[in-house]
């Protein structure tokens, strides 16, 4: 066992045994390096990462590339869904330096921690014009011994150029996107769409959660037609492709075409929580079964598959499995997941096999490798019986179920928790699901209870725990943005003033340690680990960027409690949206609906009356179903004072009453939840 032994990241513990002598990332990696005088190797990357996985056996389970390694080189492991600080600035570097990134992340390092040579993959023989490992390892190694001026002159270069890039407005913040910018960024949406397989972009295919969420506020606001089929036509060619699981519910990371077909097996947490919520969104605006479907499938799978024993949600599913003919072979990619048409008699019998196949799109050539296909729902099923559909769907589960099951990366991350409690309790409310909610107040207490500390009179978080402890790592401005999200969605559920109480205390610590005089952000606060730069970045990557959640969560608490501090605050952070919306808007989309919320608001909607009283329950369903971008819903009894949303609202005649109000002009207060809807929906 190396150093990684002792940690909490189940990633970095995936590679305890290598024989390589990894170090986790820390100064005494870097004092170790400067008293060997060697340079560092920074290796980053996931658990449910498949080609980290191939270069960990490969390369580092090799004993000749680890003896290498140990002589020449002080080797760091890094996970980057435990330090996304690292990930970003090193990453930046790597894109700058090679057009192009991605993970595993492999960095050279001198011992002050400065970048002067990048890559990703590299094989164990050169391969498609890329050098072996061995090959870069003696370069680099050359150049260290012999080359030593070039390689300070490159790494102190970078690190310059690194430092310069600060994303600050200066005297003059340009404030939020209007309507010119807004319609820009639908434009631009409109000329990348995929007209044909839904989606933006051609192959690879993400998700592309935070644009759908944006147009479907759009749509809601405006009116606009085109937004709206935008989000059914990729919802659906999601929902019927290879990338959703057929049998259990849940997303793939993203598709390796542009037809939603084959699909990167890996299920990420924030992908489902985002997906879960567009789809609620999306039936919300719609009524489409399939959107009720998808969306309910994929909480159940997030309950079913992801959840933790402490009440918290676990970050990943692997893409590879072991082999269910060969279970002692090596794992391979979307094992647990595709099917042929012999597993498909064995596990169903001949008739409903057939089915199965027509149904499920399964050929004798497949649609992914040997032979094997992944499920998906072709256009062209036909009429089917669907009590004797459902019959095969649960059958094939069960056998599915049989088989070796992929790897799970039971960390808790913050930020992603925090999406994962919006979805859950949202969803719950729409379906009339109290499980669905209780789960993700589960979530909530445990992000209470295992992640946030009181220091200096300040709430702070830890990014991750595992088993109901904390890691070690301190929050980024995501895990604060996203968990205040969630705390505002459980509020507006359930009507528990302690989640807006705690939401206020998080976004205090913004403002304090994230945010500067005009307005910026930083991704980590202003009293984290100093690295060669402090990473900073708006725009969306997998997840809504820490800057436009923050925004986000911001704006709905001005609304809650009429603090013009954080509107301001919220106003200022969304000027980066107006300067790269219309230029960039698949790359910040969640910016964009956060602003669509500035626009028409947000609408601030208070319900009164008794607790449990039938009435008082109807306008408060009413309500969470308005699809007003980023409405604000607050519910309680006549009286009360918490928040100010609610405060000086009483009842109508006797009768439980809403209020909504919108830019400091309130309607009519009404006792019919007709009524409301018509309010909300103008």
């Amino acid at each position: 066992m190396n150093r990684l032994a002792g940690v909490t990241s189940p990633y970095l513990l995936q590679h305890a045994d290598n024989p390589v002598d990894w170090w986790p990332w820390g100064a005494e990696a870097f004092e170790e390096a400067r008293r060997r005088d060697v340079p560092v190797l920074l290796s980053v990357g996931y658990s449910a990462c498949h080609w980290c996985h191939v270069m960990a056996h490969e390369s580092f389970e090799d004993d000749e590339t680890a003896a290498y390694l140990n002589e020449h080189f002080v080797s760091v492991k890094v996970d980057r869904e435990e330090r996304p600080d690292v990930d970003a600035v090193y990453m930046e570097a790597v894109q700058a330096a090679t057009g192009q990134g991605g993970w595993p992340m492999t960095v050279f390092l001198t011992p002050e921690a400065e970048p002067f040579y990048f890559g990703t993959y590299f094989p164990p023989a050169p391969r498609a014009g890329m050098p072996s490992f061995r090959q870069v390892l003696e370069g680099v190694r050359d150049a260290w011994s012999g080359r030593r001026g070039e390689v300070d002159e490159v790494a102190g270069r970078i690190r310059s150029e690194l430092a310069g890039r600060t994303i600050g407005y200066g005297a003059d913040a340009p404030g939020p996107p209007g309507e010119p910018e807004l319609a820009d960024a639908l434009l631009g949406l409109t000329r990348d769409f995929d007209a044909r397989h839904g989606g933006f972009g051609g192959a690879p295919k993400f998700p592309p959660s935070m644009v759908l969420e944006f147009l479907l506020r759009h749509h809601a606001r405006t009116g606009a037609d085109g937004a709206l089929e935008m989000v059914r036509a990729t919802c659906e060619a999601m929902a019927r492709g290879g990338i959703y699981d057929q049998l259990g519910g849940g997303f793939a990371r993203y598709a390796v075409d542009a037809e939603w077909v084959i699909p990167h097996f890996e299920k990420m947490l924030y992908d489902n929580a985002l997906l879960c919520r567009v789809y609620a969104h999306l039936w919300r605006a719609t009524g489409s079964e399939l959107a009720r479907r998808v969306a309910l499938e994929t909480a159940d799978f997030l309950v079913r598959e992801l959840l933790t024993p402490q009440g918290g949600f676990a970050s990943a599913l692997d893409a590879d499995s072991a082999d269910p003919v060969d279970p002692d072979g090596p794992h391979r990619e979307g094992a647990f997941y595709v099917w042929t048409p012999d597993g498909l008699r064995a596990a169903l019998g001949e008739d409903d096999a057939g089915l199965a196949e027509r149904y499920f799109g399964v050929t004798p050539e497949g649609t992914f490798e040997e032979g094997a296909s992944v499920l998906q729902l072709p256009d062209s099923t036909g009429p089917v019986d669907g009590d004797r559909v459902a019959g095969v769907r649960e059958r094939l589960l069960a056998a599915r179920d049989g088989r070796p099951r992929p790897g799970r990366d039971d960390k808790v991350v913050a930020a992603w928790n925090g999406l994962a409690v919006a979805a859950l309790a949202e969803v719950g409310a729409y379906f009339e699901r109290p499980d669905l909610v209780n789960a993700a107040a589960a979530a909530g207490d445990l992000l209470v209870a295992v992640h946030t500390t009181q220091r200096a009179g300040e709430l702070r978080l830890a990014r991750t725990s595992r088993d109901g402890v904390a890691g070690p790592s301190e929050g980024v401005l995501e895990d604060y943005a996203c968990t205040a999200e969630g705390f505002h969605a459980l509020y507006a559920v359930t009507g528990d003033t302690a989640w807006l109480e705690l939401s206020g205390l998080l976004l205090d610590t913004v403002l304090a340690r994230f945010a500067t005089p005009d307005g910026a952000l930083y991704d980590t606060a202003d009293d984290a680990e100093a690295l060669i730069r402090r990473p900073q970045d708006p725009t969306d990557g997998a997840t809504p960027s820490g800057w436009t959640s923050a925004a986000g969560a911001l704006l709905t608490y001005a609304a809650y409690t009429g603090s013009a501090r954080h509107r301001e605050a919220a106003e200022r952070a969304l000027g980066v949206v107006r300067a790269l919306g219309g230029r960039a808007p698949r790359f910040i989309g969640w910016g964009l609906a956060v602003a669509e919320a500035a626009l028409d608001g947000p609408r601030e909607v208070a319900v009164v009356g008794p607790e449990g009283d039938p009435a008082t329950a109807a306008l408060h369903r009413e309500a969470l179903l308005a699809p007003a971008p980023g409405a604000a819903v607050a519910v309680g009894a006549a009286g009360s004072a918490v928040p100010a949303l609610l405060a000086d609202r009483g009842l109508l005649e006797g009768r439980p009453a809403a209020y909504v109000c919108r830019r400091f002009t309130c309607a009519a207060p009404t006792a019919d939840p007709a009524v409301l809807a018509d309010q909300l929906r103008s």
